[in-house]
């Protein structure tokens, strides 16, 4: 029996025998082994054990237990000692990952997803991203990297020059390697290149990454071995995955540094992460999975660091992420209106299909599909019937607009990704059908960079938007409500300092909106004379939608505290249950509270899209009971002496075709 023990930081393997011994003696036997082979590392005597805890689940040992008796074979164990307590120094943030870095319930998937490098979508790769399913390659796939490889191996024999493989990189294109060094030339091209900076990214967007560059070799362009690609299936599948910083690309070459980085990960070194050990030595973690490290052949470092992944990886969690709160803030939107007594009117589809974007059109059914209706009648909506209001601000009125843009944004970027993500960007590449290694430009990232910029662009509207109608809100002058939502003000602030959060991150998306790609930078001592910056367009566009989630998470808050004192009124069907389902995790605001923990909460709905799961079915069924759009009485029907019979119309074609 072996169990793998960690002791700040380092991994130490400790036979067990049939693991008679206790954990006590377990623990003394990995700290010796910790002071033996890192002597200068602390200080000179041994130091008591605090604590011994299971690696997966954060379980806490007892000294006394037998080792076979709470442990398995090939167990993993963390061991924390006295000093790492009392001195910040050394209880540094790994000696803790248990439960933060190693997810507790950890499941390993049983599905499998058929990757051939053609027809991965959005959508399998979130699901990919997320641990849910597992890789396996296509037949078609295995016949074209098999093809592709003999062709490669063919030119190594008959010392051809080829760029990248037989040559150096960059501007050393012109050097040609001898063949005994090709080896060492496709090692050192991992390791210099393994120049990034910063945070690592999250085992979910490293895993999404490794899924994507699968992907892409997987269509036979690059050169790689089979060998090699099965390796980087298997680390995949096992979760095995590298320290990848998040800065440092350029986005041509295409992303080198994270790439690089991702395979100096699978050659055993380097940091990696697995739900099983959380990080640790690259080398031990594969072997503790029954994994070997790769071995490089000729072009295969290049082959596995050339490509658009990391722009395209993060890209797609944006676009996917930008999709489901760009849905929501119209339900939100929608509740805002509800709340402020603004009319329907401008929602009917004549309007619409005077300017017959499909955005718009899709945003404005989804408003009707909401508010007042025949299907879905409204207390608050009925009330306010006969006012004088004419019409209502542009932050109420044009939401098809502005909202429905955005929904245009996502789709366009969204179609552009999905052609990225399955595309060959490897330099050079190798034409196998035509017997040729052809060097070319399919890595520059300009494409999925330019589009990220567009959708940093687009998506930031919808909170830039939100902002206003949380001032509107909070103020009486336009609500007609108490002045921040809270009943007795001067006492309690209300949403006073919220709103000032959802301007504070409004302002610094204008900074974020800024296009990365319209930089560039000569880099390689010229020869790489222009670079889309697309790294950063992936990154600023995924900051972007996270303050969006939060505003719009202020709102939802805001209007649903602005229905309190519309009580004992209702609202329709769909936004009374968008109402029940906030009040299930926050509850009405009677006195200021801390108010931080109340917008995660918010947030985390949207998020995992609870919100629209919840409006979708009475969306349907307005659909199915509304053949003919109803025009509803709205606060314009004052101008007439008596309202006005309901008249019906048959609904637009494109709005009833249009997803809800």
């Amino acid at each position: 029996m072996k169990v793998s023990v960690r002791v700040r930081g380092e991994w130490f393997a400790v036979p067990c025998g049939n693991g008679s011994e206790n954990i006590g003696w377990l623990a003394e036997v990995a700290v010796k082994k910790y002071y033996k082979l890192k002597p200068h590392s602390f200080i000179d005597k041994v130091e008591k054990v605090e604590e011994i805890r299971k690696t997966k689940g954060g379980v806490l040992l007892d000294n006394d237990d037998l080792i076979r008796s709470v442990l398995d074979d090939n167990d993993f164990v963390s061991v924390v000692l006295q000093s790492d307590w009392s001195d910040p120094k050394l209880a540094t943030p790994e000696i803790t990952y248990v439960p933060e870095q190693v997810r507790k319930g950890y499941e390993e998937p049983s599905e499998f997803i058929v990757l051939d490098g053609n027809s991965l979508s959005c959508e399998d790769l979130v699901l990919l991203g997320k641990g849910k399913i597992k890789i396996k390659l296509s037949n078609d796939s295995i016949g074209r990297v098999k093809k592709a490889r003999q062709m490669l191996e063919e030119i190594v024999q008959e010392n051809k020059v080829v760029y990248g493989i037989t040559t150096g990189f960059g501007k050393f294109a012109r050097v040609v390697i001898p063949k005994d060094d090709l080896i060492e030339l496709q090692e050192n091209l991992i390791r210099s290149h393994s120049a990034g900076v910063g945070a690592p990214l999250s085992p979910e967007r490293t895993r999404t990454l490794l899924a994507l560059r699968i992907n892409v070799l997987a269509k036979g362009f690059s050169g790689i071995s089979l060998k090699t690609l099965n390796q980087y299936i298997d680390a995949f599948n096992c979760s095995c995955l590298p320290w990848v910083p998040e800065k440092g690309t350029v986005g041509a070459s295409g992303d080198l540094a994270p790439l690089a980085h991702l395979a100096l990960g699978m050659m055993g070194e380097g940091k990696m992460w697995s739900p099983e050990c959380g990080w640790g030595e690259a080398k031990y973690v594969l072997e503790s999975h029954g994994l070997s490290p790769i071995k490089l052949g000729p072009k295969e470092g290049l082959s596995l660091i050339n490509g658009t992944q990391f722009i395209t990886a993060l890209g797609v969690e944006a676009v996917e992420r930008a999709d489901a709160i760009a849905r929501q803030a119209d339900v939100v939107a929608a509740l805002t209106l509800e709340v402020l007594k603004g009319t329907c009117k401008a929602f009917n589809s004549d309007i619409h299909n005077a300017r017959p974007h499909e955005g718009q059109i899709l945003v404005a059914e989804r408003f009707r599909s909401l508010l007042h209706s025949d299907t879905f009648p409204s207390e608050i909506a009925e009330s306010h019937r006969f006012c004088d209001r004419v019409q209502d601000a542009y932050t109420i009125r044009c939401c098809p607009q502005v909202h429905g843009v955005v929904n245009d944004t996502i789709k366009f970027v969204r179609r552009l990704l999905t052609v990225e993500m399955n595309s060959a960007t490897d330099n050079p590449m190798v034409v196998a059908d035509k017997g040729e290694i052809i060097s070319a430009g399919n890595f520059h990232g300009e494409y999925p960079a330019k589009a990220l910029d567009y959708l940093a662009i687009g998506v930031h509207e919808l909170a830039n938007i939100s902002e206003r109608r949380i001032e509107r809100l909070i103020n009486p002058a336009s609500s007609e409500l108490p002045a921040f939502l809270t009943s007795k003000g001067g006492l309690n602030s209300g949403f006073m300092i919220a709103h000032c959060t959802a301007a504070a991150l409004v302002s610094e998306n204008k900074g974020l909106c800024h296009p990365s790609s319209v930089d560039t930078l000569s880099t390689s001592a010229g020869t790489e004379d222009h670079v889309s910056m697309g790294g950063w367009s992936a990154r600023k566009a995924l900051k972007i939608v996270e303050h969006v989630e939060f505003v719009v998470a202020i709102e939802l808050l805001a209007a649903c505290q602005a229905i309190e004192f519309l009580r004992p009124l209702k609202t329709t069907k769909p936004l009374e249950a968008v109402y029940d389902l906030v009040r299930g995790v926050v509850k009405p605001w009677t006195k200021d509270r801390f108010m931080a923990p109340d917008i995660e909460a918010a947030r985390k709905l949207l998020q995992e899209e609870r919100l629209w799961r919840v409006v979708k079915p009475f969306m349907e069924i307005y659909r199915e009971q509304q053949p003919f759009e109803t025009y509803v009485l709205s606060p314009t029907t004052s101008l007439h002496s008596s309202a006005p019979g309901i008249k019906r119309r048959k609904r637009n074609k494109r709005a009833s075709e249009a997803s809800v």
